[in-house]
C-alpha cells in the first residue's frame, strides 16, 4: 500500500531478528522505526526433549508450526526428508513464509484469521480421529489448539523448541526521551506487552497508556485496556502490512 507516515516515530517491540521487515516498511513509508526488543528468544529448558520429538516427525500425520521462531529453531532438528503423507501447517502468513524460505512449503495456512482458531476452522482439520500431530512452538502459550485437536480425536504432542523471556535491559533512556521518540507503538503478543510493561516501570507505563498502541488481536487489546491503555487499535489481520495500514490511518486521522 502507498502511504506517507510523515516522520511518525514508531516503537517496535518484537524480539531481535523478528522486527527487520516491519522496520523497513515503516522506513519506506517515511516513518521512523525505534527498535526496542522487549523480549528475547533463547533455547528451551530441555532441548533434548524437543530433539527427540522432532526426530519422530516422519511418522507424524501433521506438523503444525505456530510461529516463524518455531520454524527457525525446529529445522536443525527435523529429519532431512519428510514423507509426502506428512502434512505441514502454518498458523499465519509470516510462519508460512519462514517455512518456504527454509524449503518446506506448507500444505495448510488460514486465509482469513491468522491464529489457532483460524487454523482449526480449516476443513482439513475437522476429522482428526487417529491422526498423530506434532505442534512446534515455544515453551508455554495457549492450549486451545491442542485441546481442540484432541477433542477431535488426534494424538498431540509438543515440540517446544525455544523459550521466551523478557529482555534483560534498561528502558530508562527510552522513557526519558519518550515524548520525542515514541508517537505510536506496536505490540504483537500479550507476552511482548507484559515484558514491555515490566521494563517501562511506573513512569513509562503512564506514558504508554496515552500512546497510540497498534495490536494484532482483540485478546491483546483487552489485556492492554485492563491495565489502562486508552488508545488501542486492532489490525484487520496479522502481518506487517496490516500494521502499516493502521499506522497510516493514525497519521491521516491526526
Amino acid at each position: 500500500m502507498e502511504c506517507h507516515l510523515r516522520g511518525l516515530s514508531v516503537l517496535v517491540t518484537r524480539p531481535a531478528g523478528r522486527s527487520q521487515t516491519l522496520c523497513e516498511l515503516i522506513e519506506r513509508a517515511r516513518g521512523r522505526p525505534v527498535s526496542f526488543p522487549a523480549m528475547e528468544i533463547v533455547p528451551p529448558e530441555d532441548p533434548e526433549r524437543a530433539a527427540r520429538v522432532l526426530a519422530q516427525a516422519a511418522s507424524a500425520d501433521l506438523l503444525i508450526f505456530v510461529s516463524a521462531n518455531a520454524v527457525t529453531h525446529a529445522f536443525p532438528l527435523l529429519p532431512e526428508i519428510l514423507p509426502a503423507e506428512t502434512a505441514v501447517a502454518a498458523v499465519g502468513g509470516a510462519t508460512a513464509r519462514a517455512l518456504e524460505e527454509a524449503g518446506l512449503e506448507p500444505d495448510l495456512v488460514p486465509r482469513e484469521r491468522f491464529d489457532s482458531e483460524g487454523l482449526l476452522a480449516l476443513p482439513q482439520l475437522q476429522k482428526m480421529a487417529g491422526r498423530r500431530v506434532i505442534i512446534v512452538r515455544g515453551e508455554g502459550g495457549r492450549e486451545a489448539l491442542r485441546e481442540a485437536l484432541e477433542a477431535r480425536g488426534a494424538a498431540v504432542v509438543y515440540a517446544e523448541v525455544y523459550r521466551r523471556r523478557c529482555a534483560r535491559r534498561s528502558a530508562a533512556n527510552l522513557v526519558a526521551q519518550w515524548d520525542s521518540l515514541v508517537e505510536a507503538a506496536v505490540v504483537t503478543s500479550v507476552a511482548v506487552f507484559d515484558c514491555l510493561w515490566e521494563l517501562l516501570g511506573e513512569v513509562g507505563q503512564e506514558k504508554l497508556k496515552e500512546t497510540p498502541l497498534v495490536v494484532l488481536s482483540e485478546r491483546i487489546a483487552r489485556h492492554a485496556a485492563a491495565l489502562g491503555c486508552r488508545r488501542l487499535t486492532v489490525t484487520r489481520q496479522a502481518g506487517d502490512r496490516a500494521i502499516l495500514e493502521v499506522l497510516c490511518q493514525l497519521v491521516e486521522e491526526a
